[in-house]
């Protein structure tokens, strides 16, 4: 009887996972590369929605926005948001590695919920104060703090403290 095998995946540096380009791009996780779910038409409708609605807004809001920015979540871990906004103030990093105001997540069918929360803890661990899970299919928005997700209350997400918000029936119409 033949042994089984399985194949280990190979570790890559971080300096090698920052010289390269991946199409889409990859996560870098402890030595790993992981592929990030996307490309349906749902999730991509709602990316452009987001970040249209912060560009539009970044004036008025002194902020930045950028969609799938390396962001250096940790030593040995960089992710890459869906949509990071920042202030208008913060200097513009190659890959970031300050935390920004605002990481966003767009959920794709094919995401395994365990694996997004793994995600979203490291914006947390980083220091991100505003993490924000949206569900394009269920037309649903959550904010994702150490106690977990919480569904948004009414007909918007937003920063306390700041003028900054997320006008949901307006970016889930985009699916229309």
């Amino acid at each position: 009887m033949a042994a089984a095998t399985q194949s280990v995946p190979a570790l890559v540096s971080l300096e090698e996972y920052l010289r390269t380009s991946y199409h889409p791009d990859c996560d870098f996780v402890d030595g790993q590369i992981e592929e990030r779910n996307l490309g349906e038409f749902e999730h991509s409708t709602i990316q452009i929605a987001v970040g249209a609605w912060f560009f539009n807004h970044r004036a008025e809001w002194q902020i930045r926005v950028a969609s799938e920015y390396r962001t250096r979540v940790s030593e040995s871990r960089v992710r890459i948001p869906d949509i990071s906004v920042f202030l208008h103030t913060d200097t513009a990093e190659k890959v970031r590695t300050t935390p920004p105001l605002l990481a966003i997540e767009i959920l794709s069918p094919e995401d395994r919920l365990n694996r997004v929360f793994v995600r979203l803890d490291d914006f947390l661990k980083m220091g991100v104060p505003n993490v924000w899970l949206i569900d394009p299919l269920d037309r649903a928005a959550f904010k994702y703090t150490s106690e977990g997700l919480q569904l948004a209350e009414g007909n918007r997400l937003s920063i306390p403290d700041t003028p900054v918000y997320l006008d949901l029936p307006e970016i889930f119409s985009a699916l229309d």
